[in-house]
């Protein structure tokens, strides 16, 4: 039986989920600013209400963003660190589609626009479908103003809005029959996205577990004078 971890600290929320013996395990917080500090803690608390050791985990799920550059990057370290260390390959996750499924699972949305704030007066997009479960991407995912961001070409039918982009709905002409402005990641919608990806055997290795930033202009911290 296959074995998976998940984790996200991507946006204001960290959490981490776990898929053993068909069963799923979570824990969610809405936590800004602690993401490092909780995660590691929160995994540990997973594991031990499963009662497993790290070393039966089969492959570790993240969201790889668009989101947070600094969330990301935590979630990046985090997990090339346990990857390496256990030799098991990783399983990167947009965001954006872990809002969809999210969507999915609690409002019964199978057609969902994802909109995070991406600041500067922009956000993070993407339209998703539901297939047999799996939230997939309908179009290209992007960076852009509210102003600019539509469903694809070819949309009919309903579509619910997820994700804190849709702060910015007065600006976004799109028609929905609802959305949520308050919805964040969730690793448990990671880990249903992670477990269809890990079956089609699209696991990689570690030093592929690699941001998304959708933005081309990333903020990089100045290197200290030697």
């Amino acid at each position: 039986m296959t074995t998976l971890l998940a984790l996200d600290t991507a946006t204001e929320a960290c959490s981490v989920a776990l898929l053993h013996d068909g069963k799923v395990l979570s824990h969610y917080e809405v936590i800004p600013r602690l993401h490092a500090q909780r995660v590691l803690p929160m995994i540990r608390d997973l594991l031990a209400e499963a009662g497993l050791a790290l070393s039966a985990i089969d492959a570790i799920a993240f969201g790889r963003g668009p989101g947070a550059f600094t969330g990301v990057r935590i979630a990046i370290g985090v997990v090339q660190g346990l990857a390496f260390a256990l030799e098991r390959p990783v399983l990167p996750v947009s965001n954006l589609a872990v809002l969809a499924q999210r969507a999915f699972r609690e409002h019964g949305a199978s057609q969902v626009a994802s909109a995070i704030d991406a600041r500067m007066d922009e956000v993070y997009w993407g339209c998703y479908r539901e297939v047999a479960g799996e939230m997939r991407l309908a179009g290209v995912e992007a960076v852009l103003p509210p102003e600019r961001a539509a469903l694809p070409a070819d949309a009919s039918g309903e579509w619910f809005g997820s994700g804190t982009g849709w702060g910015y709905a007065d600006r976004i002409a799109v028609k929905l029959t609802g959305h949520d402005a308050l919805m964040l990641p969730h690793a448990q919608d990671l880990l249903t996205l992670a477990t269809f990806a890990w079956q089609r055997g699209e696991a990689v290795v570690a030093d592929q577990a690699q941001p998304v930033y959708l933005r081309d202009k990333v903020a990089v911290a100045k290197a200290r004078p030697v």
